[in-house]
């Protein structure tokens, strides 16, 4: 069982109230804000969380005296989701008012080592957010919880992650120990500053175009029931039913609840629909707009390099969008037929046993 630590800390608060408002797929940042607010509950502090698509004003009318407001999310593609960004730039209550961002990061486990991921812009971004918009900025931490991302790999193996999850909430609950005490706490958060900041083009260009491209490679295989569950539960409301089937939008974020959550373990990512169309696209597609950009730079913009670069970006990703769009429909389609649901489903790595599913678990010893 794991041993409170944080009671090495003083229990008084400097704070009479604390709002925590997250984004969650999979439990992880879910977790990490109730560890925080167990901890603000020790001191008699007022509290309240909610998920950002289920915040209401209303829910925190009560709220007198001085107030801490957090914000813990999940690293999408080194940024903070663009739906829990949209929730920030809209947020305007409690003005003035000291703030905590958060985020969970994909960290990993080698042998005795724990290793932390990489957050990109996931907190700078917000803190910038919110510190233009009036409020003072107390401290940023990332807990390094386990990738859910399984579209790209395996699930960690449940020793690793029961470990990692005690681990960080040892150190998660010291973290609020120090914020609710009214320290600021960033040393964390710049380790790898360096780092964060050389795949922030990363951040920049997922924001843009690659959420959309992932948005797309979602189905559901042959075992699905329809039990509706995964569009009950999708946090932006991003899968419908089309032909009876689910279906994911582009404004599905890959937060990999539907995937890791589905009772039946029907949804899978089209890793087939994906490797063939890059294939196409870098093979044929590029190539061809490449040489069309190039010779209308030539002709038009006396050979600017300027040009050309940001013509093409615009040309290929928009390409891009449009075939995955197009592929992703006619994949949809072919999945009514059920000799063509069970060989696309067959050909995703996700449908195999060795790729593992991921939810945090509940290990806390606490009440």
């Amino acid at each position: 069982m794991l041993s409170d630590k944080s009671d090495q800390f003083p229990m008084e608060s400097i704070y009479e109230n604390l709002l925590l408002i997250y984004y969650s797929g999979t439990g992880n940042s879910k977790r990490v804000s109730e560890w925080i607010l167990q901890e603000a509950g020790k001191r008699g502090m007022k509290t309240h969380i909610a998920s950002f698509h289920q915040f209401r004003p209303d829910d925190i009318a009560d709220f007198k005296g001085k107030t801490l407001i957090g914000f813990f999310s999940a690293t999408h593609g080194f940024n903070m989701p663009h739906s829990m960004l949209k929730f920030l730039f809209r947020f305007k209550l409690l003005k003035g008012s000291d703030v905590f961002i958060g985020n969970t990061r994909a960290g990993m486990k080698l042998s005795k080592l724990f290793l932390p991921g990489l957050s990109g812009i996931a907190m700078y971004f917000p803190a910038l957010i919110m510190l233009f918009k009036g409020y003072r900025i107390k401290a940023m931490y990332p807990v390094d919880l386990p990738s859910n991302w399984i579209s790209l790999h395996p699930g960690i193996r449940s020793k690793v992650i029961d470990s990692m999850v005690e681990h960080y909430e040892t150190l998660t609950r010291r973290y609020a120990s120090r914020v609710l005490s009214g320290k600021s706490v960033f040393a964390k958060s710049f380790v790898l500053l360096p780092l964060d900041l050389l795949v922030a083009p990363i951040a920049v260009g997922y924001y843009l175009v690659g959420r959309f491209i992932l948005a797309k490679t979602f189905i559901a295989g042959s075992s699905c029931n329809n039990c509706g569950l995964c569009m009950e539960q999708c946090p932006t409301q991003s899968i419908i039913l089309l032909r009876n089937r689910p279906y994911w939008k582009f404004t599905c974020e890959s937060c990999m609840k539907c995937m890791n959550y589905c009772p039946k373990r029907a949804i899978e990512t089209a890793h087939s629909m994906v490797f063939l169309l890059l294939l196409v696209l870098i093979a044929f597609v590029n190539p061809y707009l490449s040489a069309r950009v190039t010779d209308w730079v030539a002709r038009c913009l006396n050979h600017s390099a300027v040009a050309f670069e940001t013509i093409c970006f615009a040309f290929q990703w928009s390409v891009a969008l449009i075939m995955f769009y197009l592929g992703y429909r006619v994949l949809h389609y072919l999945m009514r037929f059920p000799k063509m649901n069970k060989i696309i489903t067959y050909t995703t790595l996700t449908t195999w046993k060795f790729w593992r599913r991921y939810r945090i678990p509940d290990m806390s010893a606490h009440p």
